[in-house]
Order: structure tokens, then C-alpha cells, then sequence
């Protein structure tokens, strides 16, 4: 590890932006298990494999789905049309054994026995933490599956109805006899759709279910370094009321807040993560959790254009501080598929490069293009994107620099090139500096070449050459400073085009870059 390399291998306390590999765990041991021609679990996963992952240099692995799924679930996943129509375009020889259930229909958090159990996952934690790797895992806060122990327990924990809410909204409720008796409970659901048919909603208005779920959340800490939580925004006082009507007890109790705080009591390193939208970030981040899905920028990325994309940026940055930023995740689109290949390389650096947590997704480079719904163990193969993997590579290597992670980021305002060329609208730039350490971004969000000067404001520039290596494209360029005191550094990118710039007045053995670097005036 270089002197300038962020040390991450100290595991109790997370970087200030951490980068984060989301894995669909059940596909990935099947893939393995075809690979290795055994049956694979957590227990014994390749160690070439974990060493792979860890070459990257990400901080932290979200293991997505490894908790019990629902038989009741599972049953539910096989036999919707809706969703059969979904596994056949994914996976067009998918058999009923392919079906696995919904890793969001749990039935109780306790690890799949097919994917190796409780202990596998302890086993396998303690191997990727020799590895400088944090372990992620799974919340869901808003619903367990419908047929959870907690339906006969404590079935005051979960929203009931009765023969009328059954007739009125049949999709939105469901029956059951449980010792002996005859219930009515409603399935998880968002204001805005029907329930989901394989799980039930938790009750956030009552105490008692409050306290039951911070008690669960406050276990999983022990098994894991962080959780991302699915649907946060569900369970807030405001929304739950929008859903389901009637009164917290005690009026305006929130359940994060709460939670929150008594988890950071016992575990102050635990990272929370968030997956909400409705501009409910910034709320949730009150609320106490560590970062929150920026899907507004995503949305951004992929329909709208640079100039919307600036003014997303220009959001005050303590909010930017704990968002989290991605081009793909196991709920959208491939970037391959979504954006193309080339396109995807810019919004990567782009959407990487910003403060905030950095989630990757398993298959992004490698140029995966089939979205792989979540009830499904087995995924196609497809084939490599070539170039796309040594590309992520470098750019991954670049966001260690610790100017990445614990410096200041500031955006910069492109100009025109010439009066009458409106190019420049179509680039995004911004600026870390740490001390004397400076990087630039700069990405061109069409596909059309884009000029522009774009002033640096980050030093004394005048009467000396300055050096520009792009750590990802693997270029050095040379400028001189009474160039830069003007207009700014001119940048000419085709379309789609990008730059991730190392910026110094000398050769800098720190970095070994220049030695294997093409010059270019």
C-alpha cells in the first residue's frame, strides 16, 4: 500500500465515503457452484473469489438477500403470471426450481439454510475482514413475509382488518386461521400501490412494534458492519398515517430517530444506509441515517441533461455528504443496457467520483445487461464488455487517494469556448483539493463533442507548467499556468468523454503514473 493510499484496513470506523460492491447473493453462489462444479455456500466460497473482490479496493460488501425465505413467499413468486412473463425475459429456460422467493419476503433473519446458515456467514465475515472488508446485510423494516412466526405470536405487531377491508381491497389484505382463529392482515405495502402479496405490514403506529423492530436492528449489528434499508421512508410517522390511517402511540413517535440513537449507543461505527425517494432524503438524513439513495440523480443521469444534472449538484453539500450515488443497483436497469456501454463510463465517473457513498453492483463490469428479478437463484451468462472491467479498475484506484474521500469538493462553472458554441452546457466539472493534492472531473454528458474553459480557482497558477495526468484514461497533459489565470483550462471532449485529472507542478513519484503515460500538449 502506497505512503498516499487510504489505510482502510482499521474496521471499526468506515471511510468518509465509502465504496460499496452490492452482490446478489443467491445467483452469485449458484454461478460459483456451475463454476467450481460443487455446491457452493458461504461456508466455503472460493478464496480466489474474496481475494478478486477485494482487489478492487472496495470498503464494504452488501451481500444482498442472504436472510430465510418464505415458503408462503415463495410459493406466491411461482405462481403470479405478472411475474413469470418477468423470469421468462430474464431467464427464457427458467424452471420452477430457479424460483427462490424474495429476498424481501423474509421469514425470519436467520441465514437461508441453502446458502450455508448463520454460521457460514460468521465464518465468511471473519475471512473478508482479513481482507480489509466490511460485511453489509439487509433491513426491512416495513413488512415480513406473510407466513413470519410473528402472524400467530404476536400478530399485535402487524396491521389487521377484518372481513370488510378483505371485500373492499382484496388486494391489499389477506386470511389466515392461526390456533384456532379466523384473522384478517394487511400484505406491506407504499401509498401508492397495491399490497405486495407475499408479506405482511408491521404495525409502526404501536410501541410495542417499535421497540420489537429496534431490537431486531440492534441484533443484526452484531453479524454485520452495516445495513441498507429497504423502503425507510415507509415507516415514518407522515407516510405510515398516509398508508394506513389512525395514531401513533405516543402521537408523533418516529421510529428511526429512536432506533437510531440506541444503535449508535452500542455500535457507533454501525453504518446506516437508506433506500427512499419522494424527496425524503434529506429527512431520513435527520432522522440519523449515515446516507440515502440519491435516485435523483439517477433519474437525472439517464432522462434529463447536464444543466439539470449541475443544478442537482449545486444542492448544499452537507446534504451531498451522505447521499448515495449509483448507476445501477439490484431495483434498476443495467448500466450497459440503460445508458450503452459508452454512455455508462461517463455517468460512472461522474456519479463516482461525487462526495457520498459509492455503490457498484455485481455485473456492472462486466457490462451485464439483464436485470435479474430478485425471486430468481439463477442468472444467464452473458458476455464480458471488453475494456469495461480495466476501466472500473482504474477508477476505482483512483477514488482510494484519500482527496477523494476526505477532501474539499467544490463545482466548477464550464464557459464557452467561442461566442454562439453552447457545448459547454453539456459539461460537468467539479474540483477535490487536500492540501497541495488536487483532482479535477470533468465529463461530457452528450453524446456530441463539448468545448469549454473552465476556471480552476484552486491556486497560484501563473509562471509555471502544470501537469494534468488522467488516472483513467491513462494520459498526461502538460499547460502552462499564465494559460490557466484567464479563461481557465481549455477542455475539448468528445461525446461522452471524460477526464479524471491528477493536477501538479512537477513529477510526482507519489503517484507512479508518468512513466507509462503518453504525453499530449
Amino acid at each position: 500500500m502506497g505512503n498516499n493510499e487510504v489505510n482502510y484496513l482499521t474496521m471499526t470506523t468506515w471511510p468518509i465515503y465509502p465504496i460499496v460492491y452490492e452482490i446478489n447473493t443467491w445467483a452469485w453462489l449458484e454461478e460459483l457452484s456451475r463454476q467450481a462444479g460443487r455446491f457452493i455456500t458461504l461456508a466455503n466460497v472460493p478464496q480466489a473469489e474474496l481475494e478478486r473482490i477485494a482487489a478492487y479496493g472496495f470498503d464494504a460488501v452488501w451481500l444482498m438477500g442472504v436472510w430465510e425465505r418464505s415458503p408462503e413467499g415463495r410459493k406466491v413468486a411461482r405462481d403470479l403470471p405478472g411475474l413469470q412473463q418477468e423470469y421468462r425475459n430474464a431467464l427464457p429456460d427458467y424452471s420452477e426450481e430457479d424460483v427462490v422467493g424474495s429476498p424481501y419476503s423474509i421469514h425470519a433473519y436467520r441465514v437461508d439454510p441453502t446458502l450455508g446458515g448463520d454460521e457460514a456467514l460468521a465464518a465468511l465475515r471473519g475471512r473478508m475482514r482479513a481482507l480489509g472488508l466490511r460485511l453489509m446485510l439487509d433491513f426491512v423494516p416495513n413488512h415480513l413475509a406473510r407466513d413470519h412466526a410473528w402472524i400467530a405470536q404476536n400478530p399485535q405487531r402487524l396491521v389487521q382488518g377484518g372481513s370488510s377491508s378483505l371485500a373492499r381491497q382484496p388486494g391489499n389484505y389477506f386470511e389466515v386461521t392461526t390456533n384456532g382463529q379466523w384473522q384478517v392482515f394487511a400484505h406491506g405495502r407504499d401509498p401508492s400501490f397495491d399490497g405486495w402479496s407475499d408479506t405482511v405490514q408491521l404495525d409502526y403506529r404501536a410501541a410495542g412494534t417499535r421497540r420489537a423492530m429496534a431490537d431486531l436492528l440492534l441484533s443484526l449489528a452484531t453479524r454485520c458492519d452495516g445495513v441498507r434499508c429497504d423502503m425507510a421512508m415507509l415507516v415514518t410517522h407522515d407516510t405510515f398515517l398516509r398508508t394506513w390511517g389512525g395514531q401513533f402511540e405516543p402521537p408523533r413517535a418516529e421510529f428511526w430517530p429512536a432506533a437510531i440513537t440506541d444503535l449508535h449507543a452500542l455500535h457507533p461505527g454501525f453504518l446506516m444506509m437508506a433506500e427512499v425517494y419522494w424527496d425524503m432524503e434529506w429527512e431520513l438524513q435527520q432522522q440519523g441515517f449515515d446516507y440515502t439513495y440519491d435516485k435523483r440523480l439517477y433519474d437525472k443521469l439517464l432522462h434529463s441533461d447536464a444543466m439539470e444534472v449541475r443544478l442537482h449538484l449545486n444542492a448544499s453539500v452537507d446534504f451531498q455528504h451522505h447521499l448515495a450515488r449509483f448507476i445501477e443497483n439490484h431495483d434498476e436497469r443495467r448500466a450497459a443496457e440503460a445508458f450503452g456501454v459508452a454512455r455508462s463510463r461517463a455517468m460512472a465517473v461522474l456519479a463516482l467520483t461525487l462526495p457520498g457513498l459509492r455503490l457498484v453492483h455485481e455485473g456492472q463490469f462486466e457490462g451485464r445487461r439483464v436485470k435479474l428479478p430478485v425471486q430468481l437463484g439463477r442468472r444467464p451468462g452473458e458476455p464480458v464488455v471488453e475494456d469495461l472491467e480495466p476501466f472500473y479498475r482504474r477508477l476505482i484506484a483512483a477514488l482510494r487517494q484519500p482527496v477523494f474521500h476526505e477532501g474539499e469538493w467544490r463545482l466548477l462553472k464550464p464557459s464557452e469556448e467561442w461566442a454562439g458554441n453552447p457545448s459547454h452546457r453539456n459539461i460537468v466539472a467539479f474540483r477535490w483539493s487536500l492540501d497541495e493534492d488536487y483532482r479535477l472531473v470533468i465529463v461530457n454528458l452528450s453524446p456530441q463533442p463539448a468545448e469549454c474553459f473552465l476556471p480552476l480557482d484552486v491556486m497560484a497558477l501563473a509562471g509555471r507548467p502544470w501537469r494534468l495526468v488522467d488516472v483513467v484514461n491513462e494520459r498526461e497533459y502538460v499547460r502552462k499556468g499564465d494559460e490557466l489565470t484567464g479563461r481557465g483550462l481549455y477542455v475539448d471532449l468528445p461525446g461522452y468523454g471524460y477526464n479524471v485529472c491528477l493536477l501538479y507542478t512537477s513529477p510526482s513519484p507519489r503517484d507512479g503514473l508518468l512513466s507509462r503515460m503518453p504525453s499530449s500538449a
